[in-house]
């Protein structure tokens, strides 16, 4: 039974006629641009957090250990790397708008239970909500415009998705600085996120489904070998995207480590910084520095990784994020300009990675089974969340601070040489 309803449910009951649904960022312009302003309020909800979510657990909870206060970012981060898995699977009961709705309704409680929780498992608990919101909505409007666009410029699309969105994380993240600043760590910078939870899901209401677009691009591809109708299972796909390709586990790979630096990061960096006598302001300009470049850098980027291919971009992005984190050590003694420096270097080593990975897994995925593919390579990445949580919590509270960013550093170097060796670029057609 369930066999026979993900094969009707992957693709519209009537094939799309070519004169009414074309593939094309030009030919879809209307929907593909509100769909980058839902991607802008997806990041907006997260940017929430990135400056004053550990100084609360420290300054308002009084947590002591650092794994203690990066605990908020192992919960989110495994909520959102297993949803981003269950969309994959999702994708093919549900159509893309309704999954996106559903992400919106369940973060809905999210700056309600950060500006007043009672105690620290009551923040923990909302990053559980807040991650299946990210998973959801921030999969879906990737899925959409990838099926909106079609091959030729999928690397493009994604950097505009990306770009949107953490644009938005970084705006947020200056923008609860300021708050934090003037009116305290709570309510106020919270409360923010009630606005761009309506506007998400006023906009998504809005949307239209993609379906008859990925249709028509299956129409065009032969069907893939193997598994029921020509498709994969999902125990196939995610062994095939997490370590049987070569390209795909490359991928996989440095996914995750990118977002080991990111969760790294957001917890280190605050309390890195404060430590060395930066106030809120100086903080906020820091944490909002590096998702700004990152999300402003992935436009080009996206571009350039249509050009040259992805694999450049990937090896060139991890090596350039080793070593902003290498400076924010090297320059220490004098904070601020080791943490804009840093930030600067993370922001745009990062922003030559993200569309070009999420581009890379599209090449090598076919379109009936990319969703899947897409899924599990999200999943590896936001791992990488949880992951950096927890070696920061472990490593900080064991070696200190400065050693963990140098152990960070290290892995991502290692992590650059790696997608060298694996990584190929396939023909986009």
């Amino acid at each position: 039974m369930t066999r026979g309803i993900t094969a009707r449910r992957l693709s519209p009951p009537v094939t799309p006629s070519p004169g009414t649904v074309r593939l094309g960022l030009r030919e879809n312009r209307a929907q593909f641009v509100l769909l980058v302003l839902v991607t802008a309020a997806v990041g907006a909800l997260v940017g929430l957090e990135r400056t004053t979510v550990p100084l609360i657990g420290t300054e308002v909870f009084g947590l002591a250990g650092n794994l203690a206060v990066f605990s908020f970012i192992v919960a989110f981060g495994l909520a959102k790397a297993l949803t981003n898995l269950a969309a994959g699977v999702l994708t093919a009961r549900f159509r893309r708008r309704q999954l996106l709705l559903t992400g919106w309704l369940i973060g809905a409680p999210v700056p309600f239970v950060l500006a007043w929780a009672p105690s620290w498992w009551w923040i923990v608990a909302a990053n559980v909500l807040l991650g299946v919101n990210q998973g959801l909505t921030w999969s879906m409007t990737v899925n959409m415009k990838i099926d909106l666009v079609g091959p030729a410029r999928r690397g493009l699309a994604t950097g505009l998705n990306e770009a949107a969105g953490y644009v938005s994380v970084g705006a947020t993240a200056l923008l609860t600085g300021y708050l934090a600043t003037h009116y305290g760590l709570r309510p106020a910078p919270e409360l923010i996120g009630v606005v761009f939870l309506a506007a998400g899901l006023g906009l998504s209401l809005l949307a239209k489904d993609t379906a008859a677009h990925l249709a028509l691009e299956l129409s065009r591809h032969p069907a893939p070998p193997g598994g029921e109708n020509g498709r994969p299972s999902f125990k196939e796909t995610f062994a095939r995207t997490s370590w049987r390709d070569r390209s795909l586990r490359g991928a996989s790979q440095a996914g995750l480590v990118n977002n080991l630096n990111d969760g790294l990061t957001w917890g280190v960096f605050p309390l890195l910084f404060a430590d060395r006598g930066l106030g809120i302001a100086a903080i906020g300009l820091i944490k909002g520095l590096y998702p700004l470049l990152w999300g402003i850098g992935q436009i080009p980027a996206g571009h350039l990784a249509d050009r040259v291919g992805r694999k450049p971009l990937v090896v060139t992005g991890m090596l350039v994020q080793a070593a902003a984190l290498l400076l924010a050590l090297v320059l220490l003694d004098r904070p601020l300009l080791a943490g804009v420096l840093s930030a600067v270097g993370l922001g745009l080593g990062t922003a030559l990675v993200y569309p070009a990975l999420i581009a890379a897994v599209s090449d090598h995925a076919h379109p009936s089974w990319r969703a899947h593919a897409l899924g599990t390579y999200r999943f590896w990445r936001d791992i990488g969340y949880a992951a950096g949580a927890l070696t920061a919590g472990v490593l900080a509270d064991a070696l200190g601070l400065d050693a963990t960013v140098l152990a960070a550093a290290v892995l991502t170097a290692a992590s650059g040489l790696l997608a060298a060796r694996w990584m190929t670029d396939h023909a986009r057609t």
